[in-house]
C-alpha cells in the first residue's frame, strides 16, 4: 500500500503567542488588550460571558485589560450586529423572520432555562453529570457483544486530529482534497486485504447499515425476493435487516442455532431457487467459529450470494470470508483505531465480489493520473442518488465514515501484518484461558465446545435472565463488568452470558473476573449446584 501524506513541518502544540503592539499593548494569538475606556468613546471592551457576574462588574475587573477572543472559540453576537443584519435584509426583528409561521404553532415566549452561569460552573455541573458515567478506565470490562475495548496507539489521535483531516467536507473537488482521498484509497486497500474480496467502498454507518446494504445489493444482482438469516448474526444487524427488508419488499428467515452455531442441516432446508443471500457472522455473536465454506457451498447450490459479517480483529488467525467462498464480506469496523465512547461514532466496511461493484453503496475512491501525468486520487463511483439518475442509486448513505475510517488506516498501519496475527494469538489465548478458569466455578459451564477467538458464552448456575442481571450488577458494584446477558436477545440462553476478551485484559483481570463472578452467583446459585455439606 502507499503512505498517508505526511505534515510538511512537525506537529506543534498550540499556545498563547505573546508579543506587543506598536502602542505597547500586549496580545495574545493576535487579539489586542484594549484598556476599557469608562465613557464607552474609544477601544472596545467586552466583558467576558465566562465570568462570575460579581467578578465582571466590579472596579477591579474593569480596570483589567480584557482579552478579545482569548478565552473561547465562541464569539457571541452582540445586539448591535444583530440590528445591523436585519437592518440589511429589511426586518424589523427577529419576530418577523418567522412571520409565515402560524402564531399557534409559535412558542410566544422565552425557553424555561435556567439562568446562565459562569464558565467554571457549567464545567462544573458538567463533570459531575460525566462522574455518573462508568468506563474502561474505571472498571474491567469484559463486555463486547460487538464493540470492544482494544488500545488505541496514541498515533491514531495524532494523525485524525489533524485540521485537514478533521474539518474537511466531502471530498467533491479532487484537485483540493488529495489527502482525504489517498487515506480513503488506503482504506480501501486494507479492507480488501482483509476480506479476500477485491474492491472495498469508503465504509459506510456501521456494521450493521453494512448488513442491510448488502441485502440490497443482493437484490440487485440477482432479483430474487428472500433473505436466509443465521441466528448467529448480531442480534442489531438482524433488526436491521428486517427493518430495510420490508422497504426492499424482500423476505427475512432465520436459521436458528444448534447450540452456538448455526443449525447446518436448518440452513440447507431453508435454502431455494428463491433465496437471493445467505447472510452469517464470523465468529459469530455468541463467539463461536462458523464453517464458512460449508455455508458458502450451500448458498453457491441455489444461486444465492453469501454475506459474511467478519470480526477484523480475528483475521490475523482465521481465513479471510473471501478466501472461503463468500461474495460479499462487511462488518463493524469500531476496533480498528476506534473507542468504545458509549457506543460510537464508528463504520462499517464493506468489500465485495468485483463484478458487483456497481451494486455497493456509498463512495469508492480510485487512482488515476493527471494531465501532467502524476499520481492522483478521485472518487471513482458514488452511488447516492443526489449524484446520478435515481432509477440507477444502490444507497441513499450520506456520507462515509471517512475520520473513522482514517482512524482504521493508521491502526492496520500501526499494527502491520505480522502485529494482526500476534494479536489474534493472543486472543485466542486469552480467550481460551478465560473460559478454562471461569468453567471452574461451581455450576459454571460452557454451553458447548465450539472453537471461540475473542467471545465465548457461559451458563451459569442461576434461574433465568433476571438472575443473571442481578448478577452482573453485584459484578459491576465491584468494578468488573462480566459480560453480556444473552437471555436480553435469546430466551432459550436466558441463564447465560456472553464474555469478551482483548488484548487489554492480563491473567489478573482474569482471575479478578473468576473470584467478583464466583461471590455475585452465591446468591442466586440453585441448589442443584451448590457444594454438598460435609458429612
Amino acid at each position: 500500500m502507499g503512505t498517508l501524506p505526511l505534515p510538511a513541518a512537525p506537529l506543534q502544540a498550540a499556545r498563547p503567542r505573546h508579543r506587543t503592539t506598536s502602542e505597547g499593548r500586549p496580545t495574545i494569538a493576535g487579539a489586542a488588550f484594549h484598556p476599557p475606556l469608562r465613557d464607552g468613546r474609544s477601544k472596545p471592551h467586552i466583558v467576558s460571558p465566562h465570568l462570575p457576574a460579581a467578578l465582571s462588574h466590579s472596579d477591579a475587573y474593569q480596570e483589567a485589560p480584557v482579552a478579545v477572543h482569548a478565552v473561547t472559540r465562541f464569539t457571541a453576537v452582540t445586539v448591535h450586529e444583530r440590528q445591523a443584519m436585519l437592518d440589511e435584509i429589511g426586518v424589523a426583528d427577529v419576530d418577523e423572520l418567522f412571520a409565515d409561521i402560524p402564531a399557534h404553532l409559535r412558542l410566544g415566549r422565552e425557553l424555561e432555562l435556567p439562568a446562565a452561569a459562569c464558565e467554571d460552573d457549567v464545567l462544573r455541573e458538567l463533570s459531575g453529570m460525566a462522574d455518573r458515567n462508568v468506563s474502561t478506565a474505571r472498571e474491567v470490562c469484559f463486555l463486547g457483544a460487538g464493540m470492544y475495548d482494544h488500545y488505541v496507539p496514541a498515533v491514531v489521535d495524532a494523525i485524525v486530529g489533524r485540521a485537514e483531516f478533521l474539518t474537511p467536507y466531502t471530498p467533491y473537488q479532487p484537485e483540493v482534497s488529495q489527502g482525504t482521498l489517498q487515506a480513503m484509497f488506503e482504506y480501501q486497500t486494507a479492507i480488501t486485504e482483509l476480506t479476500g474480496l477485491p474492491v472495498a467502498n469508503a465504509s459506510v454507518y456501521d456494521g450493521a447499515s453494512a448488513v442491510a446494504a448488502a441485502a440490497y445489493l443482493a437484490k440487485l444482482a440477482n432479483g430474487r425476493g428472500r433473505l436466509v438469516v443465521s441466528g448467529g448474526l448480531h442480534p442489531h444487524a438482524r433488526q436491521t435487516l428486517d427493518t430495510h427488508a420490508v422497504g426492499y419488499g424482500m423476505e427475512v428467515i432465520e436459521v436458528a442455532l444448534e447450540g452456538t452455531v448455526t443449525d447446518a442441516a436448518k440452513l440447507r432446508s431453508a435454502m431455494s431457487d428463491e433465496v437471493s443471500a445467505v447472510f452469517i457472522q464470523q465468529p459469530n455473536f455468541l463467539g463461536a467459529v462458523e464453517e464458512v465454506e460449508a455455508v458458502a457451498a450451500s448458498a453457491q447450490a441455489c444461486g444465492a450470494l453469501l454475506v459474511c459479517s467478519v470480526d477484523p480483529m480475528t483475521l490475523g488467525v482465521l481465513e479471510a470470508p473471501g478466501h472461503q467462498g463468500a461474495d460479499v464480506v462487511v462488518g463493524e469496523g469500531q476496533a480498528l483505531g476506534g473507542r468504545l465512547s458509549f457506543g460510537g461514532p464508528s463504520l462499517g466496511f464493506f468489500a465485495a465480489r468485483r463484478d458487483l461493484i456497481r451494486q455497493m453503496p456509498g463512495r469508492i475512491a480510485g487512482e488515476t493520473v493527471d494531465v501532467d501525468g502524476r499520481r492522483g486520487w478521485v472518487t471513482t463511483l458514488q452511488t447516492r442518488e443526489q449524484h446520478i439518475r435515481r432509477a440507477k442509486a444502490t444507497s441513499n448513505i450520506c456520507t462515509a465514515q471517512s475520520l473513522n475510517a482514517l482512524a482504521a488506516i493508521v491502526y492496520l498501519s500501526w499494527l502491520g501484518r505480522d502485529g494482526l496475527v500476534e494479536l489474534g494469538e493472543r486472543l485466542l489465548a486469552q480467550t481460551d484461558y478465560s473460559r478454562r478458569v471461569l468453567a471452574t466455578l461451581d455450576g459454571v459451564t460452557a454451553v458447548d465446545a465450539a472453537p471461540v477467538v475473542r467471545e465465548f458464552t457461559l451458563r451459569l448456575p442461576v434461574d433465568g435472565l433476571a438472575a443473571v442481571q442481578r448478577v452482573h450488577e453485584r459484578c459491576a458494584a465491584a468494578g468488573v463488568n462480566p459480560g453480556y446477558p444473552l437471555g436480553i436477545d435469546y430466551p432459550e440462553l436466558a441463564d447465560c452470558l456472553l464474555v469478551a476478551v482483548t488484548e487489554r485484559r492480563t491473567r489478573a483481570d482474569i482471575e479478578r473476573l473468576a473470584v467478583t463472578l464466583d461471590r455475585a452467583l452465591e446468591p442466586e446459585r440453585l441448589p442443584l449446584t451448590r457444594p454438598l455439606a460435609a458429612a
